[in-house]
């Protein structure tokens, strides 16, 4: 019984996390109409890194030369993606962020193909077809153009799959969570330098606009990522692949809800393309096979 309650909770963490980042689009969005991207991220991840090292801070210790120098890459590469999706956002939908930046999850083994001469298998090259057709039908206009946030949504989600083959490559045996807090650490200051450069500080504060902060700040980024670890830890793979793949669903049903996003025809079957690419790329379909073992898939070696 307590193995089957253990279960539960972990899957219901990983719902937890999953509905967190989901309802995050909507978050960020409502966010640009007061300050810029970059002094959001700013925000955002200094509070984040603040809150994990004291959390965590008698791992502190054991950071070294090897941490510093391998984090800062990460950080870089994580500060892209968020950027990239962040600016995205500026101009387009909660809901079109949300799944247009899940490309990655189809994106990350053709990248770790290049780097550990790893060959994506059927799945994965069926996976791209069914995205790439996705991705036309949500984002190409009328005279098949992508709008501009939609490319810098893409470009993102490309940065995203960088961002993780590199984890696999650099945190093999190495504390997570120190990687961590150091990414967090990078992407915070690379963003205030940004916005000393390029953006103002916004002028006004108000209580909605102080919650969305903060709730993008614990919530979306240190309690998800610990609801995330914790539930990964007791669901098999496979499930927990597709528990996580519904955080695109969840922008949209938020976007819907609170933001008006209309869903036409073309982007209901857009959305319902890249989530199916998703779930081939995530779990070989093994959910489908009776018996089937559970699937452990580049992603989630990685988010491990």
């Amino acid at each position: 019984m307590k193995g089957i309650n253990k279960n539960v909770s972990a899957k219901l963490a990983l719902f937890g996390a999953t509905l967190i980042w989901g309802s995050s689009f909507l978050m960020v969005k409502s966010s640009m109409d007061f300050m810029g991207p970059h002094f959001l991220l700013g925000i955002r991840f200094t509070i984040g890194c603040l809150l994990l090292s004291i959390v965590f801070r008698k791992r502190l210790k054991n950071l070294n030369k090897e941490y510093f120098k391998k984090g800062a890459l990460l950080g870089v590469l994580l500060f892209l993606g968020y950027s990239l999706q962040t600016i995205g956002i500026t101009d387009t939908t909660p809901g079109k962020n949300a799944f247009l930046t899940a490309v990655y999850c189809v994106i990350v083994p053709f990248f770790y193909w290049i780097v550990n001469k790893h060959r994506p298998d059927v799945y994965n090259f069926l996976a791209a077809i069914v995205c790439i057709t996705g991705i036309g039908l949500v984002s190409l206009n009328g005279d098949f153009r992508v709008g501009t946030g939609d490319a810098f949504t893409l470009a993102g989600g490309v940065a995203y799959a960088a961002h993780l083959v590199a984890v696999a490559k650099f945190t093999k045996d190495k504390d997570p969570v120190l990687f961590t807090i150091l990414q967090f650490g990078v992407t915070a200051m690379i963003s205030w330098i940004v916005t000393l450069l390029f953006e103002n500080a916004p002028t006004g504060w108000d209580v909605p606009t102080l919650t969305g902060i903060l709730y993008l700040s614990v919530l979306a980024t240190a309690v998800a990522l610990l609801l995330q670890n914790i539930g990964q830890k007791y669901t098999n793979p496979s499930s927990a692949a597709i528990i996580l793949s519904l955080e695109s669903v969840f922008g949209v049903m938020f976007s819907v809800v609170f933001y008006g996003e209309i869903i036409t025809p073309r982007l209901f079957v857009g959305f319902v393309l890249i989530f199916v690419a998703i779930l081939i790329s995530e779990t070989k379909l093994s959910f489908l096979r009776k018996n089937a073992n559970p699937v452990v898939t580049i992603l989630e070696d990685v988010q491990e």
